[in-house]
């Protein structure tokens, strides 16, 4: 991995956890991440005017995929902010990716990682689900872990699939325009099931809010996916997880939640797992 595909993983991870703190932040999770999702598809309507149409390949199985896999991951996400705190539930939603992807990566698929890559991917992994446990010792909620959980297993999904996706098409910016348009397409109508017309009320505070989200998840996403095409997909998705390090920080001095021993700990691991992967 280069160091410019490094660092701008880096950003992407940062904007990533920008957006979740937006959502968890909201009066209405569902409604802002609808409007996050709208917004976005917006986004990705206008760059697809400028870029050619995928070809059936793309279509089926990887876009249509994703836009599966991202809808899913969204709802899980919405479900799981609704029970816990930012520095607890987006250890355990991104802490079961990384491993995932790894496996898949290694067993399936041909990405080569080397043994200080593959010990970088493990200590990121093994961090961040000590990250999560604290949900049991610290007697939070525990109606959050399987919504967690379900966001980590939609999140190696779509991390595999538009890995794929974007390599086959061999336009990143063409493939992410069109994901996020499906994701709309796909998301919409399940918000709209789950809790009705009421879902799309909201104040223009709201949309402000939901907007600026869509713009830091968008570009998050895009340089992930174009990092993808340049690095081993499960190197990037790992990379990606120290987004949890930005995640605990702010949680901690921005939103008051609680900072701790195992989780100073846990974030150390992930740092080691940062600098395995970097040299």
């Amino acid at each position: 991995m280069s160091a410019f595909t490094f660092f701008a993983v880096l950003a992407a991870a940062l904007l990533h956890v920008c957006w979740n703190a937006l959502i968890k932040n909201s009066v209405s999770k569902l409604t802002s991440m609808l409007i996050m999702t709208l917004v976005q598809g917006g986004f990705g309507a206008v760059i697809a005017l400028t870029q050619p149409f995928p070809e059936a390949a793309v279509w089926f199985p990887w876009l249509l995929a994703s836009g599966a896999f991202h809808s899913a991951y969204k709802l899980f996400l919405v479900y799981a902010y609704e029970q816990g705190d930012l520095s607890r539930v987006y250890p355990i939603a991104r802490g079961g990716a990384p491993m995932l992807v790894l496996v898949i990566s290694v067993s399936v698929l041909t990405d080569p990682l080397g043994i200080k890559e593959f010990l970088g991917v493990l200590a990121l992994g093994t961090g961040i689900l000590l990250m999560a446990r604290g949900v049991f010792a610290n007697g939070e909620s525990r109606r959050l872990v399987p919504f967690a959980l379900g966001s980590a297993l939609m999140t190696a999904g779509y991390s595999i699939v538009d890995g794929l996706g974007a390599r086959i098409s061999g336009n990143a910016i063409m493939y992410v325009a069109w994901l996020f348009i499906l994701d709309a397409v796909f998301f919409t109508p399940i918000c709209l099931a789950l809790r009705g017309r009421a879902v799309l009320r909201a104040e223009p505070s709201e949309w402000a809010l939901g907007s600026v989200a869509a713009a830091a998840s968008y570009g998050a996403y895009a340089i992930v996916v174009w990092a993808m095409t340049q690095a081993p997909i499960a190197l990037v998705t790992a990379l990606r997880e120290t987004s949890i390090l930005f995640a605990v920080l702010i949680g901690w001095l921005v939103m008051g939640d609680r900072m701790d021993r195992s989780k100073g700990f846990a974030a150390a691991l992930i740092v080691l797992g940062v600098v395995l992967t970097r040299i």
